[in-house]
């Protein structure tokens, strides 16, 4: 019976020294799983592999493989690093100098304002700011195709390239004037959208290059350009649009403003009372009273007929000619919105 007794513990003691074993081996090759390169794929294969009796060479050691992976990592990005450091310096029209190879630099402009690196497009850009100031002359037989590619720098995602297209539409507009009438839709288009993106020193560039166009072009052929934009179906582009017609007007005197139409310039700006942005109606606001203005120094300025005259007497008897061209030119709602604004202001 003691013999048997024994017989029993020696077997639990044998079977759990095997268990023991057993267990080592296996946390022996789960790290040996974990160790050398770190591919999950390439592990799992080995252990298949190693199960049907095949062999693989064996892998690098850790520092050897991450030395190889920078050693290629720096060779694929060399250039890219390299060309990708370099600083780009934006140099306002008054410090740019002249150049002293134009016409050697005017041979290759178009081919470097179309090349596919950006820092070669920028440098271009440069170019054709310095002769758009000292060089006028040279740039005017290939203009339209020099103003087609600033306009494809303008709407490169790369806001650096977009910043130095924008400042070179800022220079060109002050060295070709009217000469830019032509070439102005698309151009115009992407300025007013680009003074309305989230990146601050974009949008701020862009607005001065749309205050750069309404002081350089004149203002009877600009508004006839901005005049769509006022009812644009992004708000945002009718509010830079509302800003510039102001601008424009600002600069037409009485006489002008006479013969390009107050009635059409009065139902512009009453069209952006109540638009959604603060800014629209700020503007509208500004050209308003700037309208009453031109109208009281000239009161003559829309000369109404017999038949006006008589029906606005209905209206309203013994008002001022200002509130009689308002309410003879606008609907009584709108008109009541515009004397608003204006009665307040000069009060």
């Amino acid at each position: 019976m003691s013999q048997m007794a024994l017989r029993n513990v020696n077997a639990v003691l044998l079977t759990e020294r095997r268990n023991r074993s057993n267990s080592g081996k296996k946390r022996a090759m789960k790290v040996e799983l974990l160790s050398g390169c770190n591919d999950e794929n390439l592990d799992l294969s080995r252990g298949v592999a190693a199960a049907n009796g095949c062999h693989f060479q064996q892998p690098p050691t850790l520092p050897a493989y991450r030395a190889s992976q920078e050693s290629t990592f720096a060779m694929e990005t060399a250039p890219a690093t390299e060309f990708g450091s370099a600083e780009l310096e934006y140099v306002v029209s008054e410090d740019l100098k002249d150049l002293e190879d134009a016409h050697v630099q005017l041979t290759t402009l178009l081919e470097r304002l179309d090349s596919k690196e950006w820092l070669v497009v920028c440098e271009a850009l440069t170019h054709t700011r310095q002769l758009a100031i000292f060089h006028t002359k040279l740039l005017l037989p290939i203009l339209d195709v020099v103003v087609g590619l600033v306009i494809k720098s303008v709407k490169n995602p790369r806001s650096a390239l977009c910043k130095t297209a924008l400042m070179t539409s800022t220079d060109l507009f002050k060295a070709y004037r009217d000469q830019l009438l032509d070439l102005l839709d698309p151009l115009l288009l992407q300025l007013l959208l680009k003074a309305t993106q989230d990146k601050r020193f974009v949008c701020e560039e862009a607005e001065r290059t749309l205050t750069g166009m309404t002081t350089s072009i004149s203002p009877q052929p600009m508004l006839q350009k901005l005049q769509p934009y006022i009812s644009h179906r992004n708000p945002r582009v009718r509010a830079k649009a509302a800003m510039c017609m102001y601008q424009s007007v600002s600069r037409l005197g009485v006489d002008e403003i006479k013969q390009y139409g107050m009635e059409s310039l009065i139902q512009l700006a009453a069209s952006q009372l109540n638009d959604r942005l603060p800014e629209a109606r700020e503007a509208a606001r500004n050209l308003l009273l700037n309208l009453c203005t031109a109208y009281q120094k000239c009161p003559d300025a829309h000369s109404m007929t017999d038949l006006e005259a008589a029906e606005l007497e209905c209206k309203r008897p013994a008002a001022d000619p200002w509130e009689q061209f308002c309410l003879l030119k606008l609907s009584p709602i709108t008109a009541q919105a515009v004397l608003r604004v204006t009665c307040i202001a000069t009060r």
